[in-house]
C-alpha cells in the first residue's frame, strides 16, 4: 500500500479512523471523496459520527460509500452539522 495517499479531510471535522479505512480499500471512493467540497466532507463526517449506536455508524459508512459512488455530494435528508 502506497503511504503517500491523502484523504482530505472536513472543515471543522477529521476523517475518523473507520471511514479512513473504508477510502483506503476502494480508490474510485477515495477520488469521489477527495473531489468533494471541503463542506460537503465534512458533512459526511459529522453525518456519520454523531450516530449514538455503532450499528447505526455502521450503517452510515455503507450508505455513505454508496450514495458517494452514486455521485451525490452530501448526506440525503438531514438538517446539515450542528458544529
Amino acid at each position: 500500500m502506497q503511504t503517500n495517499i491523502t484523504i482530505e479531510q472536513g472543515v471543522v471535522h477529521d476523517v475518523p479512523e473507520d471511514l479512513r479505512q473504508v477510502f483506503l480499500s476502494n480508490s474510485e471512493l477515495l477520488e469521489k471523496w477527495n473531489s468533494l467540497t471541503p463542506l460537503a466532507r465534512n458533512e459526511w463526517i459529522c453525518w456519520t459520527t454523531m450516530v449514538k449506536q455503532e450499528k447505526t455508524r455502521k450503517e452510515h459508512i455503507q450508505r455513505l460509500q454508496e450514495e458517494i459512488l452514486d455521485g451525490k455530494k452530501r448526506p440525503c435528508c438531514w438538517p446539515g452539522c450542528p458544529h
